[in-house]
Formats: C-alpha cells, structure tokens, sequence
C-alpha cells in the first residue's frame, strides 16, 4: 500500500498544501489507502439512473443518466443538460458510500440500498414532484 513520493508532491500541489499542511495530511492514514487506490479508482465512472420521474420541474425523464468520474465530479458533457439542484444535492451521501465500499475493497454494485431521491416530495405531499435514482459504478469507457 506503500505511495509513490510522487504522488504525495502531486497532491499536494493539486490540492495547494503547504509544507506543514501535508506533513498532517501524510500522517493520517487513511489518506494512504486512498491515494494507494487513486488510480484504480480514475478508471471508473459512477453512473446514477433516474429510475421513477413524475412532476419534475426540470424535466429528468426515466433513463436519464448523470455521470461522475471516480472522484465524484460530474462529467457535465454525459449528463442532462439540465440539472436539478435539488436533485444534486440528494448525490453526496450515495456517492460517498460507493466510494467507502471501493475503498474497503468491496463491490460498490453491491450495495444494499442503491436507490435515493431527490428533496421533492412530490404533489401528494405538498411538493411538486419526485425523482428516484439508482446509483452504480462501471468500468470508464476509453
């Protein structure tokens, strides 16, 4: 698990660390296991599917697909042109568990509960409408 010093320097100029912000960012280790695992994980993309669509302002339609490249940004040019921020927002913690799992080692498409929703409601609550996603993770396409 051992990480390449050129890593480390890639990383802390990337993230614009100072000398002593990356000495308390080396000490942690958990920081170890996941730049030991970087670029395994920039060969994969995350894929969340609207699965259920109704009354949606923005219009996210049922196979509309937004896509994440391994670290969790959106690859804007793949996904709708319009984008929900309520919608988005819902994102964070999934995308967060499918990053834990790849960590520990385990099979992300495994997770258990790999549906979500946006903050809407929906009309019967009081909202305007609802979006369901279901959350994975793929071999990125050359």
């Amino acid at each position: 698990m051992k990480v390449d010093e050129s890593i480390w320097a890639f990383f802390q100029n990337h993230l614009g660390y100072t000398d002593e912000e990356m000495k308390k960012f080396r000490e942690d280790p958990k920081n170890e296991v996941v730049l030991s695992k970087a670029s395994e994980l920039m060969n994969k993309t995350i894929v969340v599917e609207v699965v259920e669509s109704h009354g949606c302002n923005s219009q996210h339609k049922v196979g509309d697909k937004f896509y994440l490249d391994g670290a969790g940004n959106f690859i804007s040019k793949l996904c709708p042109k319009r984008m929900c921020v309520f919608a988005l927002s819902s994102f964070g913690g999934v995308v967060f568990g499918i990053h834990e799992l790849f960590y520990a080692g385990a099979d992300p498409n495994k997770m258990c509960f790999k549906r979500f929703g946006c903050s809407d409601v929906g009309v019967q609550c009081g909202g305007w409408g609802k979006v369901v996603f279901e959350i994975g993770m793929e071999d990125r396409k050359k």
